[in-house]
């Protein structure tokens, strides 16, 4: 008698939990937006590349030098990102990852599922608020990551996960404000549109897409794996009338790329694009 391999019998998406990296920008620069001090075109100093806080350094790829707020979603800055949390309330990046489902189960009674984790701390360190703004020292699974990308979709409004199609879905409740989502909706689109943007890859011709990438090292014991990462794609189309979100976790690639928009950027746009078709999705007007 064949004994069935458990470790395929799991679905990954709920029982499977990892740090999310760069696509939790997104959701911090959804707060810089609404602290009405930011805007998408303000411009932010990079240089040199990186700063210290406290004892610690944050470091981005490249010196990118003046950035505006959309150029920091694009290019997926740790220390414009950075710079703009250190200047808002301290708890209010907490409140609004627990509010699009973070450190939770999403409630559809999975076998396995898993809640991750999402630490409030009291009071919150300059550096350990700063790393969380960027996808680190939390946990989070694929589903918790595609309903919280889905609240962005539909206009700041979350909705209970089914694994059922519902005829008629619940009316849910309104987390975020409609106009700042709708404002990241728009930065979205930039990192998949703009050339040198992350997600550039994940462009799909005749729609507008929208997402976010995310490389994030890959935790153990006493520290972080060298080398070894997770390449992160969520995105959400058409931008024009949100009707999907996807997300696409590769654990640990190897070979040259493992950037986020290199490895799923791909992934995600095949997978979109079969999914667009059988829905008979229109493309967007040119």
């Amino acid at each position: 008698r064949l004994i069935p391999n458990t470790e395929n019998l799991r679905n990954r998406a709920v029982t499977d939990t990892f740090e999310p990296g760069s696509t939790m920008k997104a959701f911090s620069i959804s707060l810089a937006l609404k602290s009405g001090h930011y805007t998408a075109d303000t411009v932010i100093n990079t240089s040199p590349g990186w700063m210290r806080v406290g004892h610690n350094l944050v470091k981005d790829e490249h010196n990118n030098g003046l950035l505006t707020v959309r150029q920091i979603l694009d290019k997926s800055s740790n220390v414009g990102v950075t710079k703009m949390i250190l200047t808002l309330p301290r708890d209010q990046l907490w409140e609004i990852l627990h509010r699009v489902g973070f450190g939770e189960v999403s409630g559809i009674g999975f076998p396995g599922e898993q809640s991750g984790s999402l630490l409030k701390h009291q009071p919150w360190g300059d550096f350990t608020l700063a790393t969380l703004a960027w996808g680190y020292g939390l946990s989070i699974n694929t589903l918790q990551l595609a309903r919280a990308y889905a609240v962005i979709a539909m206009h700041g409004k979350k909705l209970p996960v089914s694994l059922l199609r519902l005829d008629h879905p619940p009316a849910g409740e309104q987390i975020m404000d409609a106009d700042i989502a709708n404002q990241i909706l728009l930065l979205l689109e930039s990192v998949v549109t703009e050339k040198g943007a992350t997600g550039y890859m994940a462009r799909i011709p005749g729609y507008r897409v929208g997402g976010k990438t995310g490389t994030a090292w890959i935790a153990s014991h006493g520290g972080y794996e060298k080398h070894n990462y997770n390449a992160i794609f969520v995105g959400i189309a058409p931008i024009s009338d949100p009707r999907l979100v996807v997300a696409v976790v590769m654990h640990n690639p190897r070979g040259k790329y493992y950037h986020g928009g290199t490895v799923s950027g791909p992934v995600f746009k095949k997978i979109m694009e079969g999914i667009l078709r059988i829905l008979n999705v229109p493309p967007d007007a040119a």
